[in-house]
């Protein structure tokens, strides 16, 4: 078997727009991956369509050889664009194997352990704004099942947060927590916007709410900024979505700057690097809390690695999504008791519908447009994707 071509697909998602991979080969068995990096959607795909020059003719099934040749041969390796287009490749390449022999992924990676991962919902909360209309839409997710959480009620503050900023988030804070009680865990995201005083503060205002975590204090440029924020909370501390291979996440886990890692699938180089990432997390008994807010074809990914990563702790899932995700793609995930059960179908189990994909075309996005309304981040017609 041969490679035949590599094409990236894009799809508009509202807030950002989902980069697809697609891998063909001259047997007829085509692999599908994900590449999406929020608001550089065309950089990561110029990326993909670079791939070829090296995979082209090349035998899918030689995984390892293929990613270490692409990871070497690239001068200024790392980084989130290159390394997002060599992770969607590779799970491509996973999904082509798994199809090839009429197994899923997870067999290939040394069978399930799990049958089921428990779910927190991201997304949950659009469009709330007040804290009682945070409180109504957390009593909606845990209607639906979640058995987690998790947003961030900053607002659009950056590094510093005054004292009424920070009484208005813990104000929404405290209106869910009287809204869950013991049903769900809190996960309280930073997106890397505070400075370590601030990041300090915000973490100790968060102790009386008993969160699961305090996500992204700091900006990820620096280990020991988010070490020293760990060291001086008292609430758990998760990041690590923004590491881009093992090295980086060799010296995050050595210098103990997290109590949850979180790498993600579709940036950190795929789906064999995540387990290696994992690998050595176990061996310092931390948790894994993969990073997956993005597409389905990430999803289904992320979902063959908690079936067999013992120390995978806890999946993500947007609570909502666009309606088209149902047209897309053939996705079948089962969520029920607030877990969602793994795929048993051969490679990832997902089939992309590159015409229903072509009536939603990319839309360039900005980051900032949202930086000051991100509760605001679900079309009108969002719909509820895993309820049911």
């Amino acid at each position: 078997m041969k490679i035949t071509q590599i094409k990236p697909i894009l799809c508009h998602a509202y807030r950002t727009n989902w980069v697809f991979v697609k891998v063909t080969t001259d047997e007829g068995i085509t692999g599908v991956g994900e590449a999406t990096l929020e608001y550089r959607e065309k950089t990561v795909a110029e990326a993909i369509l670079e791939c070829n020059r090296l995979f082209v003719g090349r035998d899918p099934h030689q995984i390892e050889a293929l990613w270490h040749e692409a990871y070497r041969s690239t001068y200024f390796r790392g980084g989130p664009v290159y390394q997002s287009a060599l992770s969607g490749v590779e799970m491509a390449l996973w999904d082509i194997k798994g199809k090839a022999l009429g197994v899923p992924v997870y067999q290939l990676l040394g069978g399930k352990i799990r049958d089921s991962v428990p779910c927190y919902a991201n997304g949950w909360f659009a469009p709330a704004k007040t804290p009682a209309e945070f409180a109504a839409k957390a009593k909606e997710a845990i209607t639906a099942g979640f058995q987690g959480l998790k947003w961030d009620p900053f607002g659009s503050a950056y590094l510093d947060l005054d004292r009424r900023a920070l009484h208005a988030a813990l104000d929404v804070v405290a209106a869910v927590k009287d809204a869950v009680g013991a049903d769900a865990d809190l996960l309280i995201e930073g997106h890397g916007r505070f400075n370590i005083a601030t990041a300090v503060r915000v973490a100790r205002a968060l102790e009386p709410f008993d969160i699961l975590w305090f996500e992204e204090p700091v900006p990820p440029d620096h280990f020991e900024a988010l070490l020293e924020v760990k060291n001086r909370s008292r609430v758990p501390i998760a990041g690590g979505e923004r590491l881009y291979s093992r090295w980086e996440a060799s010296r995050f886990l050595e210098l103990g700057c997290a109590d949850y890692i979180q790498p993600d699938v579709s940036h950190c180089g795929g789906i064999g690097e995540l387990k290696k990432i994992a690998a050595m997390a176990e061996a310092r008994h931390r948790a894994v809390a993969p990073h997956n807010p993005s597409g389905p074809v990430a999803n289904a990914a992320s979902l063959q690695l908690a079936a067999c990563v013992p120390n995978y702790f806890i999946h993500e899932t947007m609570a909502v999504d666009v309606p088209w995700r149902r047209e897309i793609c053939d996705e079948k995930v089962k969520f029920e008791g607030g877990r969602m059960f793994i795929p048993d179908r051969p490679g990832l189990g997902i089939e992309l519908d590159e015409a229903a994909i072509a009536a939603h075309p990319y839309e360039p996005k900005d980051l900032r447009h949202y930086a000051g309304n991100l509760t605001d981040i679900r079309p009108k017609d969002a719909t509820g994707y895993f309820s049911g």
